[in-house]
């Protein structure tokens, strides 16, 4: 199972979170629990009001070079593991995800 998978309108990245993590960068990808795989990524915001969703948002924007207003989290809002959805040409954001975080 990959990180992402195509959607409709674009693709849907599982990230698993870590606010207060002291950057805001992705780690890449990491195993979990149903043998799949996610992305790590941390952020320096706190989990409060949104404010780490948000910085998440704006870190998947800009590591895949897409307008911001593309990327909103879609589940997991109070969670680690959010799923996070990214509007565009699926196979072409495909080939970001690869290229930025190979397997």
């Amino acid at each position: 199972m990959s990180c992402f998978r195509r959607t409709a309108t674009g693709i849907e990245l599982f990230v698993r979170l870590t606010p207060r993590g002291g950057a805001d960068r992705v780690d890449g990808r990491v195993p979990d629990a149903d043998g799949g795989t996610r992305l790590a990524a941390r952020v320096r915001a706190v989990p409060e009001k949104g404010a780490a969703n948000e910085a998440l948002e704006r870190l998947v924007a800009g590591t895949l070079g897409v307008p911001k207003r593309s990327v909103s989290v879609v589940a997991g809002h109070t969670a680690r593991l959010k799923t996070v959805s990214v509007a565009g040409d699926a196979d072409e954001l495909a080939q970001k995800v690869e290229a930025a975080f190979p397997a």
